[in-house]
């Protein structure tokens, strides 16, 4: 039997090999991203496994929409990966802007939250119930790196989430957990290995992981029975600072 999944932030990075992953384990998958043309990219990539919507996950009416999308093609939805997400460069906790502070939570915070919403509703009434909702923290949900406040406090807030969705979802058989990431090789992370700011006020170059690597990890999480449940797993790449900072 066919399973269907959504990927938030599907157009690149994580999202894309997660995807593109899925599918070539036998998923079906919808693609968003604000970017049509970067998931029409992946989609065209993947072949008829795939589906792209254009959704902004921060926009409450946008997400509502895709999801009506996602409901008329699959009629059934078994995971949800939200792993969308913005940071912003680092500065200075008190030189923030409203503007900046409210794009990082808007996104990372109330984007996790309002895909969780629809995807409670078409996973608590459709038969076989339930489903799985994984969400993308990052180790800052752990540890800050330094000028970072908006990005560490959004995914602590996700880590929240985490266990809120976990808990309410237990009533409808809907399981949730965290993959909680250090240093993949994504644009995102080309200050890494160009050198980051240390907490000792050192610029260090730090290693990454291929984004493959989180993508298999998902999966792992994704195709475990519904009884079971990775509640949160760390995976980093592991000569970065990260344990021992201090």
């Amino acid at each position: 039997m066919s399973k269907y999944a959504v990927v938030t932030g599907a157009n690149k990075g994580i999202g894309r090999a997660t995807s593109i992953t899925l599918a070539k384990a036998g998923w079906q998958v919808a693609l968003f991203g604000r970017n049509l043309e970067g998931v029409n990219q992946v989609a065209a990539e993947i072949g008829d496994a795939a589906i792209a919507i254009q959704c902004d996950v921060s926009d409450r009416e946008s997400v509502a929409k895709a999801f009506s999308t996602v409901k008329a093609k699959f009629n059934r939805l078994d995971l949800l990966f939200n792993n969308a997400g913005v940071g912003i460069p680092s500065g200075l906790l008190e030189q923030v802007s409203a503007p900046d502070w409210k794009k990082v939570l808007d996104t990372n915070v109330g984007g996790v939250f309002y895909c969780t919403q629809e995807a409670f509703l078409i996973m608590k009434d459709q038969k076989p119930q339930g489903g799985r909702i994984i969400n993308n923290g990052s180790v800052s949900a752990h540890v800050p790196r330094p000028n970072s406040a908006p990005y560490t406090a959004s995914k602590h807030a996700v880590t929240g989430l985490t266990r809120s969705t976990s808990l309410d979802g237990r009533q409808y058989n809907i399981a949730c957990g965290q993959i909680d990431i250090g240093n993949a090789d994504t644009a995102i992370a080309s200050v890494q290995r160009v050198g980051a700011l240390q907490a000792s006020g050192l610029v260090v170059a730090e290693p990454v992981i291929d984004p493959q690597i989180l993508a298999d990890a998902v999966l792992h999480m994704a195709t475990l029975p519904l009884e079971a449940n990775v509640q949160f797993m760390t995976v980093m790449a592991t000569k970065m600072p990260y344990i021992g900072r201090g």
